[in-house]
């Protein structure tokens, strides 16, 4: 049995986009600033509360940007990036490489920091079916916490695992951590703080196959 497990927001979907035009629906013209100060809160509210539900960790984050950088914010306002989650854009690319690693012979599975309902909603859009879904809801945790790797080796027991991701942060580390073969799905072009904990590299999805097979 042989797996290929993804991250799936900032990898195979546009999390930057969603949340930067989401933003944009509550404070115009304010996009950009509140993505950037989200990114920086996102992590200490779900190390703060490793079981809080990510809709609740969405909005949480998104209230202490709008704090940081002095944008009010009433009323129902951090409910934005939840309410537009499942519409945020999947990458071009994923449905034709995707789509290679399956006729290869590849099981997909999503390990994700988001809840059951929220990602059910998202694969809706995703071009092709995965085998299998662990949820934060599911580990109990957030990654870069191992509970996802953990839960998904119990479950399904893989002869074969390479884990793909865009977070360097939150998946590269946990993978590697766990001597798991992986490929960085490098977007932002990033430099790597440790270089020792990357194998493969790719700026995008094109190309995944042979990455994956040349574990």
């Amino acid at each position: 049995m042989r797996w290929v497990t993804f991250d799936c927001y900032g990898t195979l979907v546009d999390w930057r986009h969603g949340i930067h035009t989401s933003a944009e629906l509550i404070a115009p013209g304010q996009g950009a600033r509140l993505l950037e100060a989200y990114n920086r809160h996102e992590h200490a509210v779900q190390s703060e509360s490793p079981g809080l539900r990510y809709r609740q960790v969405l909005a949480e984050a998104l209230r202490r940007a709008c704090a940081e950088e002095k944008v009010e914010s009433a009323g129902d306002n951090a409910s934005v990036l939840a309410a537009t989650l499942p519409y945020w854009p999947v990458f071009p690319e994923v449905g034709a490489e995707l789509s290679a690693l399956r006729a290869a012979g590849w099981k997909l599975a999503l390990l994700t920091n988001c809840d059951r309902d929220l990602i059910a909603e998202t694969r809706r859009r995703l071009p092709v079916p995965f085998e299998a879904v662990v949820t934060a809801e599911d580990a109990g945790a957030y990654k870069p916490d191992l509970a996802h790797f953990e839960l998904f080796r119990r479950s399904y027991e893989p002869e074969v695992w390479v884990h793909v991701a865009q977070s360097y942060f939150h998946d590269m580390i946990p993978a590697h951590r766990l001597g798991l073969p992986r490929v960085w799905i490098n977007r932002l072009g990033e430099a790597a703080p440790d270089p020792a904990i990357i194998q493969r590299v790719l700026s995008d999805l094109r190309g995944l196959l042979a990455a994956v097979e040349d574990r």
